[in-house]
């Protein structure tokens, strides 16, 4: 028998029986649709991610001081005092695989202009931090060297700070502001640059020329951190080979000795994130992918209803010279119909799933073409896998049994 012939059989019983052809459909649309919505979530998160990470500076390298351990009590690295002015500077005459090194101070506390407040956190650098930390100036301008060197009492807000510290409007720049009762002046305002995936926001910050906050609040000599723009994002590793290097010669670190120092790369940051965003996506689409394998056993079913109440129709097939494969064929054939059609739909349901979640419940979605073909061949496998048995019962009934059948 042709093949265009069974396929008209196979869609004419189809829809003979729109009510059950549907229902049974309806567990392939489901579960096609919760997978492309799921792995769309994953994978969304996963891409915000790193897209997060990367806004931050994808060529960032932080080296912080390392924890210390005091009489067994093993104190945090904010208590270490091993990064200081000197290291930069050296970093700066021998480090060749950088385009930028900062020193970097942090400190938080409430901001006040006149009647209103604010609290946030105060950032300090050089000259170069805008440049290794992606930020970019919206109105006025940067601090300077000579403004580092003297520990001018000048700032750069972020816009978060400034809508609540100037919530009519008017213009920053040049106006007096307090932190912790100390005035600074403030000479610009960041570009916005919203939440980051972690739910921190970049805008509310506020950048004074570290040697101000060393001296003016924090009255530490050591650093918190020196932070590394590498020239090339390619060579993170080696750019960090180089620096650890340099650092434990700066430190006059012996070899048998530990560093007093940790280095970390947004490289390793991504990686990190991407293993778990990963681990998301399998957990979310297997979880969803259980929902198809219930569509598969009811396409079974339904199958077997069919067969059962089709008996006398195989038996008569058979009975005027049908073959045992044709019959095989016809089964098949209604089985991926109901399983393809279904995951049409099911792909149309994920699509629209995919977009309410994306606009109306603000969530991070990326559909890829790979997940919808995967989609669809797995429900395409499992109508020809959970269809297969029954088609085989109705190809080996024996016809003058089937014509019997009542």
């Amino acid at each position: 028998m042709k093949i265009i012939n069974l396929l008209k059989i196979a869609i004419s019983a189809i829809r003979r029986n729109k009510l059950r052809s549907f229902l049974t459909m309806l567990g392939i649309v489901i579960g096609v649709g919760a997978v492309i919505t799921m792995l769309a979530i994953g994978q969304g998160s996963n891409e915000s991610i790193k897209s997060s990470i990367a806004s931050m500076g994808t060529n960032l390298i932080n080296v912080m001081p390392a924890s210390r351990n005091n009489g067994g009590v093993q104190q945090d690295r904010t208590s270490s005092q091993t990064l200081n002015e000197k290291d930069v500077e050296y970093m700066k005459k021998n480090c060749t695989m950088v385009s930028y090194i900062s020193p970097e101070m942090n400190s938080s506390g409430q901001v006040v202009m006149g009647s209103n407040n604010w609290p946030t956190s105060v950032k300090g650098g050089n000259e170069d931090y805008t440049s290794i930390k992606k930020y970019e100036i919206s109105s006025g301008r940067f601090y300077t060297a000579k403004e580092i060197k003297t520990a001018a009492k000048v700032c750069v807000l972020g816009q978060t700070v400034v809508d609540n510290l100037f919530p009519d409007g008017d213009d920053p720049v040049g106006q007096t502001i307090r932190f912790e009762k100390i005035p600074f002046k403030v000479i610009g305002v960041f570009k916005e640059k919203g939440d980051n995936t972690f739910g921190d926001d970049q805008d509310d910050v506020m950048l004074a020329p570290y040697s101000t906050i060393m001296k003016r609040i924090t009255r530490e000599t050591h650093l918190r951190a020196i932070v590394f723009s590498a020239s090339s994002e390619d060579k993170i590793t080696e750019t960090s080979a180089e620096i650890e290097e340099l650092m434990r010669i700066s430190h006059r670190i012996k070899d048998a000795e530990d560093n007093d120092f940790e280095i970390r790369t947004q490289e390793e940051l991504i990686s990190n994130f991407g293993s778990i965003s990963e681990l998301l996506v399998v957990l979310l689409g297997s979880i969803s992918a259980i929902s198809l394998l219930v569509g598969g056993i009811g396409i079974m079913n339904i199958m077997y209803v069919s067969v059962t109440e089709r008996t006398r129709e195989i038996g008569l097939r058979l009975a005027i010279g049908g073959k045992g494969k044709d019959i095989l064929w016809q089964f098949l054939i209604e089985a991926m119909l109901l399983s393809v059609f279904g995951g049409i739909i099911g792909v149309i349901l994920g699509y629209l799933a995919s977009f309410i979640v994306e606009h109306v419940m603000k969530w991070p979605v990326l559909i890829t073409e790979s997940s919808v073909v995967l989609s669809f061949m797995v429900c395409t496998f499992i109508g020809v896998f959970f269809g297969w048995y029954p088609a085989r019962k109705a190809s080996a009934l024996d016809p003058i049994v089937a014509l019997r059948h009542e």
